[in-house]
């Protein structure tokens, strides 16, 4: 199995195979115009034989290669601004699960390619692997810089948002679940320097992930019950490359990774006396941030899916803030990329400056119900047929800037071929439960037929 697309490359282990990794390092290092690259990688064991290879060829290319060891991949793109190297690769494959493993390119912006370059590397990688030697082997460097994480971790501490006195006063309890995955120490060492509690959950860097690896509420059986036997404040749930951030109340309760960026949003709108104020997220996050920006006048630009593409519209418009509904939050004073540290961090002030349990700030917030469903995609193609899906409904409006999203006042559903697995999304948000998924039903019904 292997996928190549705008999120990078996603492979089983036996398909991401030396050829093919060299491949891509090559045409990387002739893509990249600079020097130095910087290297990580998440926990996977495999990561350690596909990180070698990169490192091998891209010495071979002529580079200066940066090994950061185990870091997440919000640590490898501040890395790649703060050190000002030419580019980065990510040995991740976010949360899909063993045996997945893949890469993530990073620009010397410190965001990821977009959908052109992601392309363009495709390309040159198919024209290397046919014939490799015309690849001149140079004489490059590799070294080890072990102090990523830290660097990252204190980055987070000088946001203009964060109050690091005021939230260690707060003195928060919380259980961090990293899914052995990269974030296992970045976040529990980021939080007690926000003068928490920390009950270490999955926190491990040599173990196979514990769970299905996505942050998803029927994934944290585990966490919920040991906030609650913990009586702690929280819990944050983070995946295996520590991008997304999940949220388990006070209670007990998983919160949808929706609301991840909605806290955020409301933290960081509050800072700004004048009003006018852009948010970017994408067409299948709910509803709530575009209420809370109405809140505080501010207004919310939708984009297709795609971290690079948010990234890119809030560069463009210099928004306040940004994310994915997925528990994705990017903060320009930080790096324009998703950034669990930087989205927990955020969540400890808000809830420090609200004084109330985070159960109760709950209540408070609008709320929607959102339902998440995934159909086979097999060989069909949503463009295809898109006149017959119009067919079905009477929207007041459709926009079509990634697969087909049907929009009513109170209501939406999102239909869109996945970056990373061979399946169409369908995403419906409405007030009820019921509502969401009476309006998905009948695209459900209709590509049920299909496939």
């Amino acid at each position: 199995m292997l996928i190549e697309s705008l999120s990078g490359v996603r492979a089983h282990d036996a398909d991401l195979t030396e050829e093919f990794v060299k491949s891509y390092a090559y045409a990387f290092a002739e893509f990249s115009a600079g020097e130095k690259i910087l290297v990580g990688r998440d926990t996977r064991q495999s990561g350690s034989r596909i990180k070698s290879l990169l490192i091998e060829a891209l010495k071979d290319a002529g580079k200066t290669v940066v090994d950061l060891g185990i870091c997440t991949t919000p640590t490898v793109q501040y890395a790649v601004e703060n050190q000002k190297a030419a580019g980065g690769i990510v040995v991740t494959a976010s949360h899909n699960p063993l045996p997945w493993n893949g890469l993530k390119f990073i620009g010397s912006d410190g965001i990821f390619l977009d959908g052109e370059e992601m392309l363009r590397l495709k390309n040159r990688r198919i024209e290397i692997g046919k014939n490799h030697s015309r690849i001149e082997e140079k004489n490059g460097l590799a070294r080890s810089y072990e102090s990523a994480v830290d660097d990252h971790i204190q980055s987070v501490l000088k946001i203009p948002y964060i109050d690091t006195n005021f939230i260690q006063k707060a003195k928060f309890k919380v259980v961090v679940d990293a899914v052995n995955g990269a974030a296992y120490r970045a976040v529990p060492e980021l939080l007690r320097w926000l003068g928490c509690e920390v009950i270490e959950l999955n926190c491990y860097h040599d173990q196979p992930f514990p769970r299905s690896p996505e942050p998803l509420p029927e994934n944290l059986v585990e966490l919920n019950k040991t906030v609650l036997d913990h009586k702690a404040d929280l819990g944050f749930a983070i995946d295996p490359d520590g991008d997304r951030l999940a949220i388990v109340s006070d209670l007990g309760h998983p919160i949808s990774e929706e609301y991840t960026l909605v806290l955020a949003t409301k933290l960081v709108l509050s800072k700004f006396s004048n009003l006018d104020q852009k948010v970017v997220t994408n067409l299948s996050t709910t509803m709530a941030v575009d209420d809370i920006a109405k809140k505080y006048g501010a207004s919310v630009v939708r984009t297709p899916i795609g971290e690079i593409n948010v990234a890119k519209k809030m560069r463009e418009i210099d928004a306040a803030i940004g994310g994915e509904g997925n528990g994705g939050v990017l903060l320009p004073e930080a790096h324009l990329g998703r950034d669990s540290l930087v989205a927990a961090a955020l969540i400890l002030q808000l809830l420090a400056e609200e004084g109330k349990p985070l159960s109760e700030l709950m209540r408070r917030l609008p709320h929607y119900e959102m339902i998440k469903l995934k159909v086979p995609r097999r060989n069909l193609e949503i463009g295809d047929v898109a006149d017959s899906l119009k067919k079905l409904v009477t929207p007041d409006d459709i926009d079509l800037q990634d697969g087909i999203k049907f929009i009513w006042k109170d209501r939406w559903v999102h239909l869109r071929p996945s970056n990373t697995e061979p399946i169409i999304r369908i995403y419906a948000e409405a007030p009820t439960k019921a509502l969401a998924e009476s309006a998905a039903q009948p695209f459900i019904d209709y590509f049920n037929k299909k496939t």
